[in-house]
């Protein structure tokens, strides 16, 4: 008996490890947000690459909070002049996805940041 009280410590430590190891899996794996961006063909970089990502943007982005964040990400094109993307992020990856919407799509507290 004084073998498992003396053990109970020890699993009840592994135990927690192992919670808070699945919650951060969670947190980084299946945490995904969406910002807004307005493309501003001035801060695109053409990229010397091997694959079909020839250009990089780095735009700063809004959430529908109004929450400003930097991003960069690639595109195979050029991308028209202030179009209005919608972009799926993940904290992991940043810009995992992203697709053009019109201004009245974007949520209130990103339209104040952009004129249409």
């Amino acid at each position: 008996m004084e073998d498992i009280k003396e053990k109970v410590p020890m699993i009840i430590a592994i135990i927690i490890a192992v919670l808070v190891c699945i919650g951060a899996f969670y947190f980084l794996e299946f945490q995904e947000e969406v910002y807004y961006t307005q493309i501003d063909n001035t801060k695109i970089t053409k990229l010397v690459t091997t694959d079909n990502m020839k250009y990089q943007y780095k735009l700063f982005a809004y959430n529908e909070k109004g929450k400003k964040k930097e991003f960069i990400f690639k595109t195979s094109r050029e991308l028209r002049d202030e179009a209005y993307l919608k972009l799926e992020t993940k904290i992991t990856v940043g810009v995992k996805q992203w697709e053009e919407v019109q201004y009245d799509e974007l949520p209130e507290k990103v339209k104040v940041n952009y004129s249409k």
